[in-house]
């Protein structure tokens, strides 16, 4: 992609901004990546949002609805985009995450591409207030970033970024349930209760090609996009290899799940055709 040298990272963290992020649990920073690099990536992204890729793999699906056949999708949602467009390996995004990923997590962290996530003109959704950790296997803890780029612009008025700084440091699993408590929807939400949490909010715009890094246990939302153009989002996953837990975390929100996806990713198993665990929105 791109004709750009691809054996060396052309973005690095300071020692200032590893810091801010260990301490708030976030980081915004201005560039991760090319404007050639996001104009190839948004190519390839709106290819496979067009053409509804891992949709009976369940690797795409409506993150905010019901997820059937027949509504329009408000937050449609693309598992490992890479197994659909193996050029994505081939970014500078990644070369410069990877990096990234070893400044946080050290020399054996791994990168790679998470998720896609597409808010659509004017009917987008919201990505309600939650923490990433609220969908971990109970059994592993992790030490891991998302990156969350976006492909255009990211304003409030289309959903860029919000954060509640600090709300990382205790390493707890708040409660959570299914958006709107119905367990038909994959996406999961902060319970009304533990709303309160919810204060001193920052929100991150960014142009396109900066990116959002947050930690698992880090509180976070995206609003409805509201503007007349697509929002695009692709999130990476920095991450050093996971822990196994003395005890399991009890996490019954995940357990009273029955989503579609669920049951097409179960069903391609089944057919020997690969499919997906039950993974986080970020935005």
């Amino acid at each position: 992609m791109g004709g750009t040298s691809l054996t060396e990272a052309t973005v690095e963290l300071t020692a200032d901004q590893i810091e801010r992020f260990r301490a708030d649990g976030y980081l915004s920073i201005p560039s991760i990546t090319t404007a050639d690099d996001v104009a190839q990536l948004r190519e390839i992204y709106d290819r496979l949002f067009d053409r509804k890729v891992g949709r009976e793999l369940g690797l795409q699906f409506d993150l905010a609805g019901t997820d059937d056949d027949e509504s329009e999708a408000v937050l449609p949602q693309i598992l490992e985009p890479q197994r659909f467009a193996p050029e994505l390996n081939d970014s500078l995004l990644l070369v410069n995450a990877t990096a990234i990923a070893s400044q946080l997590f050290g020399p054996e962290a791994t990168c790679s591409f998470f998720h896609a996530i597409n808010k659509p003109a004017r009917i987008g959704a919201e990505t309600p207030w939650h923490q990433d950790a609220s969908y971990w296997p109970p059994h592993l803890d992790f030490r891991s970033a998302s990156i969350w780029v976006p492909l255009q612009e990211a304003t409030l008025e289309n959903g860029c970024m919000q954060f509640v700084p600090g709300s990382h440091r205790h390493e707890e699993v708040l409660g959570h349930r299914s958006l709107n408590d119905d367990d038909r929807i994959h996406a999961n939400e902060l319970r009304p209760e533990m709303m309160d949490h919810v204060r001193n909010v920052v929100a991150c715009p960014l142009p396109a090609g900066g990116a959002t890094l947050h930690g698992g246990f880090t509180l976070h939302y995206t609003g409805p996009n509201r503007s007349d153009a697509p929002r695009r989002a692709i999130i990476l996953s920095a991450a050093a290899p996971p822990t196994r837990r003395a005890a399991p975390r009890s996490l019954p929100w995940m357990d009273a799940k029955a989503t579609q996806r669920a049951a097409r990713a179960a069903a391609a198993k089944q057919r020997g055709e690969g499919g997906a665990t039950a993974l986080p929105p970020t935005g």
